[in-house]
């Protein structure tokens, strides 16, 4: 039945789930543990099973797991109950919850309820819950890294129900097993192959990761010593996200949804009780609510209440006490629950009922104890012990080793472990040798109920593990050695030598990689960083894995994934989480959590592998920075870059063909389409500016220069007009960063900016001269000065032009030469936009001089800033990269439907000259229209604004003015 588990197995690799015996035959499945009973329908209702509709009446529901089904369908249910579940996983990994949110068309893997409230996902599998199910889910998440327990180099389909899209086509037998009325249908979550339930267990065992096995990090090849540490930390998920109550703190979480679940009703026939599972629950007021008859039994409430905690166990076995108000609220509530285990036996019907009752196990003097074996791999997963009351953990070990056909002898050598299976956290505890197995199991139940059904007992193998854990720490002084890295952290952390030592140091971005050999001492360095500053600047800290390239397959070229969730329209987070999903979660890596040099450190030993970096041109150009000075330090010293344009301009990624921005297309599909693409060259310049007067120290007096500032250029370098717009937007987005969320809005905004300079003199020939390749050039009159080194400036405008001209070469992007353009002004620029005009071709060279005459505005890559007077130099950087272009596809045929919207949409804004200047301050009205937004090029505004600037100047005709514009707008389209 290991097989039909709602998730099979926490992990790759290893063991059936259960089973009963060492004997090699094989047996049939135990049942799935549900418990049916017939009701009546009162609503339309789908079964579980087969996923059609339930006519009639009546149906059969699970009490425990609500699962439906029809009456013909029982005997082929093969899906387990949520009790049961836990008892199914192969290895047990936690899963990792983002913070809560809406989930359309999902249902809780728990209680298979849709996911109405908030609900809490899983992020790094497709695991959704209630918020008030997140104690009841079993720790099944994927094992993505070796971590010394159960580590297997073979992986298995990790098998997830449900949640599919109806459209989702079986593997077996290609008919449709996906659903979005039920919870139904079976996906692995490592090669993303569907099937039914029925159908599944055909599939060959072994996963081989699918169509992007060749773009994944096997997990094999992954180690990360992660005890003390979160999943958030693992993974590097930003702590900003985690913004839901932990488990411990999850007090509202369990009381609302149990009163959800449990529907008080307002029937005078029918009681609501609070319910409580152990010590614990009591001590943080964490209850369930069950509604049963006024007139019941102990023996009914008592099933119903352990109904409510997802338990199947034999009611006969449990007992319910009761508590009153005032033992609740006592702080000393787990001392007075020792003095007053009173049970009240007989019906639970009385004059005054209890506000509370707590479950308890009756005590037992035999127990059948399940000892699972952590070494292996394959055949059987656990041998059933009977023990007693004089059972130590020594005793157990030396039962159970002859039945695993080990020695004796050797007792010495092996230990139990008691592992606690939470689905948040995995926490396991070696058990002294004297210890009293009874009294251990005793204990646990009494703190909780529900811990005892997710808590196991290995049997382990002692041996010498090596601690190593790797933590990345930015934000220390740049350019300084190993041992002055050292002597700042014994300073500000008071780090231990003969536990942490400094193995990589990233001196020119001022960063370390150290190597702690105790879980405590690297916990305690991680928690102290996060408030330690170095000369005024924040220290960050990332728990880095360890890959190990040996244990790569054959023709692996795993992909490095940066994302800015800070770019463009802020669609960042959900790519974080698709690619998490459809990746190791180890090859993803946050920029604003450290950048990107802990990505680049953790593959610096893979051979071959790409990197895709998912944002705006600005984010290009800082990762590609980072790559040019780890290059040395890489094996794969030249790894190729894909793009996926998150910004606002995008202008690298119209080049390179991966669009003008991402619009929501299938994170799978964009994979693909990375593995798929062609390897070009591109030139990088390196641009050296002046340094501003030198500054007066305040301790001697002295003047002390500064250096010389060194920035690199991918796209384009503009000075004047152009970097005086990017600065505007600049200032714009630091006042008010929250309106800045799509591409749309932000493209207004520069529509704003650039009416505001429309009536700027063209000067900028007169504060500047330029010389190329050691030759001077006169400047025109000009506003805006611009070195391209792409053809795409401006979201995509031609700014060189596609004129043959016999004075220059054709532009290349790695020929290595920059075109210089010049522009007269924002009506100019608006026209470059439009299409209807190219910029001033003014030279083409390899090596540039720029002497400022006065404070200029300049912008690289869309970065701008003031330029004091003094000079620039743009010279080639270094060795070309290698990116990634994508390959050509068959473009898809647009509907007429949305053709005739976005002609009226245009139109409705091009037919009323005042309008706009009005639509570019309330542009934020247009921005939520969607097919506006896909279509309503900003070329096209700047190229009516041009017209309507001439126009307003030249003619008061309203006539005229409308009738040009029509005629301009027919022959663009």
């Amino acid at each position: 039945m290991a097989d039909g588990a709602r998730s099979l197995g926490g992990s790759r690799g290893g063991s059936p789930a259960a089973s009963p015996s060492l004997g090699g035959r094989s047996r049939p499945p135990p049942p799935p543990g549900h418990g049916f009973r017939r009701v009546t329908l009162t609503k339309p209702t789908f079964c579980h099973c087969c996923t059609d509709f339930i006519w009639g009446l009546a149906g059969y529901q699970c009490e425990v797991c609500n699962f439906m089904s029809h009456e013909k369908c029982l005997k082929h249910v093969k899906i387990p109950c949520s009790c049961i579940a836990p008892s199914l996983v192969r290895v047990p990994v936690a899963h990792c919850f983002g913070p809560p949110g809406h989930y359309k068309r999902k249902f809780c893997t728990v209680c298979r309820k849709p996911l109405e409230l908030p609900a809490f996902r899983c992020e790094v599998c497709e695991l959704h819950v209630h918020i008030d199910c997140v104690p009841f889910a079993c720790s099944d998440c994927r094992q993505c890294h070796q971590d010394g327990h159960q580590d297997h180099d073979t992986y298995h389909h990790h098998w997830r129900e449900g949640n599919l899209s109806s459209n989702a086509r079986c593997e077996v037998c290609k008919k449709t097993c996906g659903s979005s009325e039920v919870l139904s249908g079976m996906r692995c979550e490592w090669c993303g192959i569907l099937a039914h339930v029925a159908c599944f267990t055909a599939v060959t065992p072994e996963c081989t990761f699918g169509r992007l096995r060749n773009m994944i990090l096997p997990p094999n090849c992954v180690r990360l010593f992660s005890r003390n540490f979160s999943k958030m930390h693992c993974f590097r998920i930003s702590e900003s996200l985690q913004t839901e109550p932990d488990e411990d703190d999850d007090v509202d979480g369990l009381t609302q949804g149990s009163a959800k679940d449990a529907q008080i009703s307002t029937d005078s026939s029918k009681q609501t009780l609070k319910i409580f599972d152990g010590n614990d629950a009591v001590k943080r007021n964490q209850f369930r609510l069950i509604s049963v008859p006024r007139i019941a039994k102990n023996e009914e409430v008592v099933e119903a209440a352990l109904r409510a905690y997802y338990i199947n166990d034999d009611q006969q076995d449990y007992e319910l006490q009761t508590f009153t108000q005032q033992a609740l609220l006592s702080d000393d509530i787990i001392n007075r629950n020792d003095a007053s285990e009173e049970i009240c036996p007989g019906s639970v019907f009385r004059e005054s009922v209890p506000e509370a009752w707590i479950i308890r196990a009756k005590p037992k003097d035999h127990e059948v104890l399940r000892i699972y074996p952590a070494w292996l791999k394959i055949g059987m997963a656990y041998i059933s012990l009977r023990i007693n009351k004089e059972s130590t953990t020594r005793t157990v070990i030396e039962e159970v080793l002859p039945l695993l056909g080990k020695q004796v002898e050797c007792i010495d050598n092996y230990k139990l472990v008691e592992v606690f299976m939470g689905s948040k956290q995995v926490q396991r505890m070696v058990l002294d040798d004297q210890e009293l197995i009874i009294n251990r199991l005793k204990d646990i139940r009494k703190t909780s109920i529900r811990q005892m059904n997710q808590t196991r007992f290995y049997i382990v193998q002692n041996t010498k593990s090596v601690v190593r854990v790797n933590l990345f720490v930015g934000g220390l002084p740049p350019q300084l050695s190993a041992e002055d890295y050292t002597n700042i952290l014994k300073e500000e952390l008071a780090i231990k030598r003969n536990l942490v030592s400094v193995i990589h140091v990233y001196s020119s971005q001022g960063s370390v990689v150290l190597e702690v050999s105790c879980f405590s001492e690297a916990e305690r360095i991680y928690m102290l960083i996060k408030d330690t500053t170095v000369n005024d600047k924040q220290l960050h800290a990332v728990v880095l894995p360890e890959v190990l390239p040996a244990k790569l397959p054959q023709n692996s070229c795993p992909l490095l994934v940066f994302v800015n969730p800070k770019s463009g329209g802020l669609k960042g987070r959900d790519l974080l989480h698709s690619f998490r999903k459809l990746l190791n979660p180890h090859q993803i890596f946050e920029l604003t959590n450290g950048g990107p040099l802990p990505g680049f450190h953790t593959f610096s030993r893979i051979p071959c592998f790409r990197v895709l970096v998912c944002g705006g041109d600005g984010t290009v150009g800082w990762v590609l920075g980072a790559l040019e000075e780890i290059r040395y330090k890489l094996a794969c010293s030249e790894p190729s870059v894909a793009i996926l344009p998150l910004g606002t301009g995008n202008d690298l990624g119209r080049v390179l063909r991966w669009g003008p921005g991402y619009s929501g297309e299938d994170p799978y599909s964009i994979l693909i389409s990375v593995d798929e693409a062609d390897e070009v060259l591109m030139d990088r310049w390196t641009i050296l500016l002046d340094a501003p007067e030198p500054v007066e120290n305040s301790e001697n007096g002295a003047l002390e220069p500064e250096p010389p500032k060194i920035v690199q250029m991918n796209n384009y370098c503009g000075l004047g007009i152009d970097a005086e717009l990017s600065l505007d937007f600049h200032h714009a987005r630091e006042e008010e960063p929250g309106k800045f969320n799509s591409r749309f809005h932000n493209k207004g905004v520069y529509v704003k900016v650039g009416l505001q300079k429309i009536s700027h003199a063209r000067n900028l020939h007169k504060d500047l001269k330029l010389q190329v390749d050691q030759v001077e050039v006169e400047l025109p009159s000009i506003e805006g000065l611009i070195f391209i080194n792409i053809p795409s400036w401006g979201s995509g405008a031609d700014l060189w032009g596609s004129d043959n001209d016999n004075r220059f070469e054709k532009p290349q992007m790695d020929d290595g030469l920059l075109e210089v353009v010049g522009v007269t002004g924002v009506v100019h620029m608006g026209q470059v936009q439009g299409g209807l005009r190219s910029g001033i071709r003014i030279a083409q060279g390899s090596y540039f001089r720029i002497t400022l005459l006065k404070p200029i505005p300049v912008q690289v890559d869309g970065e701008p800033w003031i330029q004091p007077p003094g000079q620039i130099i743009i010279s080639a950087a270094g060795p070309k990269v290698h990116m990634l272009k994508k390959s050509k596809q068959k473009q898809k045929k647009v509907g007429s439907t949305r053709e005739t919207r976005t002609d009226s949409v245009v139109t409705c804004n091009i037919l009323h000259p005042p309008s706009i200047l009005d639509w570019a301050t309330n542009f934020h009205v247009a921005d939520k229209d969607k097919t506006m937004q896909d279509t309503m090029d900003i070329g096209v505004l700047w190229h009516h604004l041009a017209i309507e600037h001439w126009f307003r100047a030249h003619t008061t005709s309203s006539d005229l003015w409308e009738q040009v514009v029509l005629d301009t707008w027919t022959n663009k389209q």
